[in-house]
This record gives C-alpha cells, sequence and structure tokens, in this order.
C-alpha cells in the first residue's frame, strides 16, 4: 500500500464525510460493484429458489443471512482500486475464494446481527487479525467511528425495507388485470396450491436486484470509515506530506552531494596531513599542563607559580577562611550594641509606655473596638457583594430596561475566513478572474463571500456547527425567492466540487456571478 498512490484525498474527515466519501467512491466504480455482484450473487438466488421453490420465504432469508460472505468481494475491488490498482472483472471473481476462507463460519454466525459489520470487515480481510489481536484492534478503531458505522447499518436495513416494499408495490400495480381478475385470496394464501409462488419468487428476486445497486454502497461506506479512522490513528496525511517533500527534494540533494564530491575532489590536501604522517605521536604530551614550558623564556612556568604564592601570602590576601557550613549571606558578628542601637531602644520602650496610657481610658478602648467592627462589618458586606456579582448584575438588570446580549459575529465557518476585511471590494470580477487558473478558489471565494453577507447584512446567527444544509434552511426563513435560488445554486456547485472534486461548467460561474452583482451589488438588505 503506496499512500502516495491513493486516488483520493487522504486527510482527516468527519464521519459523516467519510459517508459521503464512500457513496462518492462506490459511484466512481459503480459498474465494476454492480456486476460483480450480480454475477456472484443471482445465480446463489437463483439456485436457492430452485432448491426451495415451496418455501420463498425460506429461500430469500437464507439469501439475506449470506450477506457477509457476498460483501467481501466489493471490500476486495475498493481496496486495490483506492491505490491505483483496479482489478479486472475476471480478477476480482478468481480472488473470491481466497476471500472467502478466513473466519467465514464466525461472520455467518455470532457475528452475523453485528451493527459494526461494515466497519469491522476491513480489519479481517485486509489486515488478516484474528482472536485478541482482532479484539484488541476493534476497540481502538471503534473508539470514534464506531456509532457511525451503528448508524449506517440501522439506515440501511429501513432504507433495503423501504426501497423493497416499493418496488413490490410497483411490481404489483404493473401486473395485467387479467392476472388480477383470476386471484383467490385463499390460493394465494393456501401454500398447498402452489399456483401462484412464481410471483413470491418474483417478489424476491426484486430484493436480490435491490443489493445489487445497495450493498457495494454499504459496504464502501464502511470502507472510509476504516480509512478515516486509521488516518487519524497512524498519521497518514503528515506521513503522505514527507513522502511528497522527500520525492520533490530527492533530486535536488543528489546534486548537492554531486556538486559537494567536485569540490572535496578539486580542494588541495592539507599540510598537517602530511605531518601526521610522517611519524608516530609520542606516548606523553610534552606540552601537558604538568610539564615544564616557557623554559627559554627569562619567566618560567615555575618561576611564575612561586611569585604568584609569594603574592598570595602577603596583604590584603594574607587572611585565609575555610568554611565548612551553609550561611545566608554576609553574617555580621558583634559582641555589644554600640551607643545609637541603646538610644533607639529606649525611644521604643517610651513609645510603648505612651501607648499604655492610651488604654488606661475605657473611652479609647472602645473607640478603637468599635472601628474594629465597624470595618470587618463593611469588608464581609464588600466580600460578599463581589462574591455574588453576577447574581446581583442579573436580578438589577431585571429592574431596568432589557438590554439584548449581542454577540460578535464570528469570523470563521467551516475553516472559511467570512470577515468582510478579507473579501475583494468587487467579488464576482475576482471571482472571473480566479476561474481560469483555480476554480476551487473561485468558488470558495464566492460560497464564503456569500456566508459573510448572510452574518453580516442578513443578521443570519450562523454558527461553526452549522452544516451547509442547516445554512440553507435558515436563508429559507428570510422568505426571499431570489436569494434562496443563489443560495442553492451556489451550495450545489460548492459541494460537488469540495467534496466531489467536480468542478461546475463555465456557464454556472456566469450564471452565479450575475446572481451575486443582481442580489449584492445594490448594497445591504434595508
Amino acid at each position: 500500500m503506496r499512500l502516495t498512490d491513493a486516488s483520493v484525498a487522504i486527510r482527516p474527515r468527519s464521519a459523516w464525510e467519510a459517508l459521503d466519501l464512500g457513496v462518492l467512491l462506490a459511484r466512481r466504480h459503480a459498474g465494476l460493484l454492480m456486476a460483480s455482484w450480480a454475477l456472484v450473487t443471482l445465480p446463489i438466488f437463483a439456485v436457492l429458489c430452485l432448491l426451495l421453490w415451496e418455501s420463498p420465504g425460506w429461500a430469500v432469508l437464507l439469501f439475506w443471512w449470506l450477506k457477509p460472505a457476498y460483501e467481501r468481494l466489493p471490500l476486495y475491488i475498493l481496496s486495490h482500486a483506492l491505490f491505483g490498482d483496479t482489478p479486472s472483472l475476471k480478477q476480482a471473481l478468481r480472488a473470491l475464494p481466497g476471500l472467502l476462507n478466513p473466519q467465514l463460519l464466525a461472520s455467518l454466525t455470532w457475528r452475523r446481527f453485528s451493527l459494526t459489520r461494515s466497519f469491522d470487515l476491513p480489519t479481517l480481510q485486509l489486515e488478516n487479525l484474528s482472536g485478541q489481536a482482532r479484539s484488541q484492534r476493534l476497540v481502538v478503531l471503534g473508539q470514534r467511528d464506531a456509532g457511525a458505522a451503528t448508524w449506517l447499518t440501522l439506515v440501511g436495513m429501513h432504507l433495503e425495507m423501504a426501497l423493497w416494499l416499493g418496488l413490490i408495490s410497483l411490481f404489483y400495480l404493473l401486473l395485467p388485470q387479467q392476472i388480477e381478475l383470476n386471484w383467490s385470496w385463499q390460493s394465494l394464501i393456501d401454500a398447498a396450491a402452489g399456483d401462484w409462488l412464481w410471483l413470491e419468487h418474483l417478489s424476491n428476486l426484486l430484493y436480490a436486484l435491490l443489493l445489487v445497486v445497495w450493498e457495494p454502497v454499504y459496504v464502501a461506506c464502511g470502507f472510509t470509515l476504516y480509512l478515516n479512522r486509521r488516518t487519524a490513528l497512524e498519521a497518514w496525511d503528515i506521513e503522505l506530506v514527507f513522502r511528497q517533500l522527500r520525492q520533490r527534494l530527492t533530486g535536488v540533494a543528489y546534486a548537492l552531494l554531486l556538486g559537494c564530491g567536485l569540490l572535496l575532489l578539486q580542494a588541495p590536501s592539507p599540510a598537517w596531513a602530511e605531518s601526521a604522517s610522517s611519524g608516530p605521536l609520542p606516548m606523553e604530551d610534552p606540552f601537558g599542563p604538568q610539564s615544564e614550558r616557557l623554559l627559554k623564556q627569562p619567566l618560567s612556568s615555575q618561576a611564575a607559580r612561586q611569585s604568584i604564592e609569594q603574592l598570595l601570602d602577603q596583604p590584603p590576601f594574607e587572611h585565609r577562611e575555610t568554611v565548612t557550613r551553609w550561611r545566608f549571606g554576609e553574617e555580621q558578628q558583634t559582641e555589644e550594641l554600640d551607643q545609637g542601637t541603646i538610644k533607639n531602644l529606649l525611644k521604643l520602650i517610651e513609645a510603648f509606655f505612651k501607648l499604655g496610657e492610651f488604654w488606661k481610658t475605657l473611652d479609647g478602648v472602645a473607640l478603637f473596638f468599635e472601628a474594629l467592627l465597624w470595618a470587618a462589618v463593611l469588608g464581609v458586606v464588600g466580600l460578599l457583594l463581589w462574591r455574588y456579582r453576577d447574581w446581583l448584575s442579573t436580578f438589577v438588570g431585571r429592574l431596568g430596561p432589557v438590554q439584548r446580549r449581542t454577540s460578535a459575529p464570528p469570523s470563521q465557518l467551516f475553516g472559511l475566513e467570512v470577515a468582510p476585511d478579507s473579501l475583494p471590494e468587487d467579488v464576482a470580477s475576482e471571482v472571473e478572474r480566479l476561474w481560469a487558473e483555480q476554480p476551487r478558489a473561485a468558488l470558495g471565494l464566492l460560497y464564503r463571500a456569500l456566508l459573510s453577507r448572510l452574518l453580516h447584512d442578513y443578521r443570519l446567527p450562523l454558527k461553526s456547527a452549522h452544516t451547509e444544509a442547516e445554512v440553507l434552511q435558515l436563508v429559507q426563513g428570510l422568505e426571499q425567492t431570489e436569494l434562496i435560488d443563489f443560495s442553492q445554486a451556489l451550495t450545489l456547485h460548492w459541494q460537488n466540487l469540495a467534496y466531489g472534486h467536480r468542478v461546475p461548467p463555465a456557464d454556472s460561474l456566469h450564471s452565479l456571478c450575475a446572481g451575486w452583482r443582481r442580489q449584492f451589488d445594490g448594497g445591504a438588505p434595508a
């Protein structure tokens, strides 16, 4: 598996966007998927009907029960087609017996009613896991997208039943009137008569034909959910960026290495290499720190050491002290207080006696405690006001006129910059200029310009959690027909380009730009 060969954009997606990708992937290979499914399942259905002709209900039930075995073939085709190795119909049919070997009995028994069957199948078929390893892997994969896989199965069941009942109703409506006249409800109910069994088998055939269309889509959606989960767990998008960067830089790196090699070949050989190769190195370094150096100079190293030691023995360096304990800063040791310290101490004692005379009067004591109590009361009141300031602001706000809180509109929606400052003055002209070279950027500019106008001009309460469909619902609440038509057309083209990579035709661009000019060039709405 090479991520660079992937036919879709490898990036983390939401679960619902991954399901959309599965539908698009199934539609891209619809011919091969439907043909392979029909060639495998329709003969099996025919054999079951012949063997159980008297029991059409058991025949369709057994055909439905074998669905996990059929689903392995579409997964094989999609897993190879995703990375550019789309098998032919003949190759896919040849690979089917080998696909049915691993854990088929488990898939048709205790795993048959698993609601995450489509999401779990790639773990069995593509990773070849079983037992405890498979269980641990499913726990890791199911931490985020298992809910979407469950909803896929539930919605798929109801969709199958609804479409099957609709086809049966259409089939009975198209029956000739002569057959309806010959109906006898007793003969239809009586299974022993057997006159109308062919009609029930034809109704069951509609279910088999329905699965030819729907079941590859179901398998593709489960497969894209699995791919999306692995992309998030294993950072496939980051790995893909690094691989593309490596491919881009490989040629440059080879050129740089070749150039450096040529420069090294042309560089002259260093002189120290010749001197180093002339003889062996001595065992001891004669210029080490302990050797006698500068012996031929007027001052040798030994004489310098002796002169330094003599200098340290003279004032002011002769007082040496060895500290063997921890201390903070410089401690000053004094044996007796000086006269200034004694005077300061006497002043403090005199002030203390004056304060004692103040305490002798009861009025002064009462005044002191009264001031202290009032300070405490005021402090408690202030603390309570600060503690319950939010509740008080709400209570006081109810007494006055109601003021509606207005929040600032968001600057980004769906990852698009929607601030008015980020848009050009003439949006339609800029879109027409960008369309020739960058159609995605042009359509994205037009769509985020629409979101900006809806936010700031029409005051729609758009949020980052809204989807495109929810935005259209809010636009319909404005009850402006022209704006609604323009928004629906632009949103449809934007979704086809953003998720389906389908560029709209040029005439659609002209109609969108003309609609923008009619709707917004006249100014903001009143």
